[in-house]
């Protein structure tokens, strides 16, 4: 028996949701900012978000500053949104990027980028804590904790980011000197905290800077203009995170609970008050493990389909020169030869069946 075609939901029939239930005592909080929470971006982002009016709250669209209270029901393109009112304990994975790939998730030229490799972390997604440009490496944070992420990125609280540099050439003391009290850039003036060098051989020698904010190419920026080009950079340090030393190039490492409890601590953000969840006995295992990502795969572009006998296309075939189409199906042998129109056996081809003849008596 065939099986019916399940039918279109009209949307004049959808019946209005019911009545929504409000605490009269619970304290309204922010919308950005719980958004944020769930991991769907920076508080920034959050507010371009509700702006675009793709967010609603019991049905209408929502406007920048509201605040809900947990017996709002909020959507995102029509997909209810969980929103943690009590807060949750987020992931945090450390990334030693290797030269070669782009901090973005949408690149046009289509280049290798880190979120290729990144675990996949259900109901929340990974944001990039800082970026690095194509060819510098060293150390990437990622958290699903967009208040964490402004914490370490926001100018104002001024995070220390910690770097080794190799350079073509050597600094004079007050080449050093003029770079900790600042020197002019073309998007205004910039500095290090302190820079000290580090050696080197030959014509390479090597410096560790501090600096307090993440400008694009800064440091590559401040040493052109002592006509001392860069050669190498990798970050070394981001706040109070260092970049293990037994953490190589491509490889990624999962930070203990106990850990990401000392960075919300860090950070001045609350503490999750519900008992941290139970892990098992492999996710025991795995913790503080150092592990190297492999980049997914993309799905398998489908082949366009040729016009069948109803006008539609058939799966996998292949228009030729003249507009023809062959609707073999890919992985399939070749198509035989037509063959010539065979004669239907008659009952007449069938011999008779031969007389026996009494055996001779002896």
């Amino acid at each position: 028996m065939a099986r019916p075609f399940k039918q279109q939901r009209n949307p004049g029939n959808i019946k209005p949701a019911a009545s929504v239930s409000i605490d009269p005592d619970a304290v309204p909080q922010r919308l950005h900012k719980l958004l944020a929470l769930a991991g769907l971006g920076s508080r920034r982002e959050m507010e371009e978000l509700i702006l675009s009016g793709r967010i609603t709250i019991n049905g209408k669209v929502a406007e920048v500053g509201a605040a809900v209270v947990p017996g709002d029901v909020v959507r995102f393109d029509s997909r209810p949104v969980h929103l943690p009112f009590e807060a949750e304990l987020a992931q945090v994975l450390i990334y030693h990027k290797p030269e070669g790939e782009i901090v973005s998730q949408d690149d046009p030229e289509k280049r290798a980028t880190v979120f290729d490799k990144l675990p996949r972390v259900r109901g929340a997604k990974w944001i990039a804590i800082g970026r690095l440009d194509i060819n510098t490496s060293g150390l990437l944070i990622f958290t699903t904790s967009g208040e964490l992420a402004n914490r370490f990125m926001h100018p104002r609280y001024e995070v220390e980011r910690e770097y080794a540099v190799r350079i073509f050439g050597e600094l004079t003391e007050g080449e050093m000197l003029q770079l900790t009290q600042g020197i002019e850039l073309e998007d205004g003036p910039a500095s290090f905290d302190s820079i000290r060098p580090q050696g080197g051989e030959g014509a390479n020698h090597w410096y560790q800077v501090i600096l307090r904010e993440g400008r694009n190419r800064e440091v590559r920026r401040l040493f052109d203009a002592f006509q001392k080009p860069v050669s190498r950079l990798m970050r070394v340090r981001f706040g109070p995170v260092n970049l293990p030393p037994r953490l190589k190039r491509g490889q990624m490492l999962n930070l203990d609970p106990k850990e990401v409890l000392g960075l919300l601590e860090w950070a001045g953000l609350p503490l999750p008050k519900a008992p941290l969840r139970q892990r098992t006995a492999r996710e025991k295992e795995k913790a503080g493990q150092v592990f190297t990502p492999k980049a997914r795969r993309a799905a398998p572009e489908r082949e366009p389909r040729a016009e069948g006998a109803a006008g539609r296309p058939a799966y996998g075939a292949r228009p030729d020169a003249a507009g023809r189409s062959d609707s073999k199906k890919p992985g399939t042998s070749p198509a035989r030869k037509p063959t010539q129109s065979r004669r239907i056996r008659q009952d007449a081809d069938i011999p008779a069946p031969r007389s026996r003849r009494p055996a001779s008596k002896r």
